[in-house]
């Protein structure tokens, strides 16, 4: 098991790496950079102001390179950017000035929060909801959760958002729906008051955000458990009168969580970022929003921090099921 889990997290380093050049590849695909961003908003896409002439502008372009060090190689800015990485420096945004680890880490913690809490709706209902509905094969239960599981994987994440501000909105004026905090407690420091306040306002970012996972992983855990449901292990143990949940949950359930344990590679990140456009909908101050404005400004920086990562958050989630799947079946350790 000890080499299975070194040989998994050197392939994990060295994913993460091709991960770093891949995002500030991308980040750089875009036509221009921060500063003709930056001087396109000044000059109002005239090319001039009434302050200067077109070469002012364009010395103005230059010195602005040179000040962020956009005027070096793609290769040079990337070696500098690593490098500082390496060292913990995620570097400047180029917009606010400001270190981006302080930018990121602001809502680094609402969006841990919202990630966890998310993660335990989805599993929580997933797995005895897939059991129950594989056990109770074409009773109404399972027809409902089956219904109810297609309709949460039609109905868009941001569209369920709109829905549900709508019905708070002209229903339950005071379930306060949206953000996560009331406006009194935005910038209050932490306490009991403002935990509660958290925690009313959670649920329903949770709710939209976990839906579609939750929907999937039910619809796995039930098809997986009828596979293993019907083959001649359990007919025998069953033949032999063992007890049918004591059959159900310690052969078939075992083997049947193999594909859902293996969906944390992709799981974690969406989490993490709490999917974007529900995020604004819902004014969450998650990372999702502020990966959208700063590839909206061009702030490569904060960009690529942040893609790098949800790149790492993957490779740890596949990392950890790749793990947690040798544990449940020793026969992983072989591949």
């Amino acid at each position: 098991m000890l080499v299975f889990i070194v040989r998994r997290s050197l392939l994990a380093v060295l994913t993460v790496w091709a991960l770093s050049v891949i995002s500030f590849a991308v980040i750089q695909l875009p036509p221009g950079d921060f500063v003709d961003t930056y001087i396109q908003d000044i000059v109002g896409g005239s090319g001039t102001n009434t302050a200067g002439s077109p070469a002012v502008v364009e010395a103005i372009r230059d010195t602005l390179r040179v000040q962020f060090g956009l005027d070096k190689p793609v290769y040079v800015q990337y070696s500098k950017w690593l490098w500082r990485l390496l060292h913990g420096d995620f570097g400047q945004s180029l917009v606010s000035q400001k270190p981006v680890s302080e930018i990121i880490g602001e809502r680094l913690l609402m969006t841990v929060i919202l990630a966890g809490t998310t993660a335990m709706f989805a599993w929580g209902l997933s797995i005895p909801i897939g059991i129950y509905s594989a056990v109770r094969q074409h009773s109404i239960g399972d027809y409902t959760i089956t219904f109810v599981g297609f309709l949460g994987l039609a109905v868009p994440d941001f569209l369920l958002a709109l829905w549900l501000l709508w019905i708070t909105f002209v229903y339950f004026p005071d379930l306060g729906v949206g953000g996560l905090f009331s406006p009194e407690y935005l910038e209050a420091p932490w306490s009991i008051a403002r935990v509660k306040d958290l925690l009313a306002h959670l649920w329903i970012a949770a709710f939209v955000v976990g839906t579609a996972g939750t929907a999937t992983l039910i619809r796995v855990m039930r098809a997986n458990l009828l596979d293993e449901l019907h083959k001649p292990y359990v007919v025998t143990a069953r033949a032999k009168g063992m007890v049918e949940w004591k059959l159900v949950v310690k052969y078939p359930v075992r083997l049947a969580l193999n594909p859902l344990v293996s969906t944390l590679g992709y799981l974690l990140p969406v989490l993490m970022s709490g999917s974007v456009i529900v995020s604004v909908v819902l004014s969450l101050p998650t990372e999702g929003p502020l990966l959208l404005s700063s590839l909206l400004t061009e702030d490569m920086f904060v960009s690529a921090a942040i893609v790098l990562l949800l790149g790492t958050l993957t490779v740890i989630g596949t990392l950890l099921s790749d793990i947690l799947l040798g544990i449940l079946d020793p026969r992983i350790r072989l591949a």
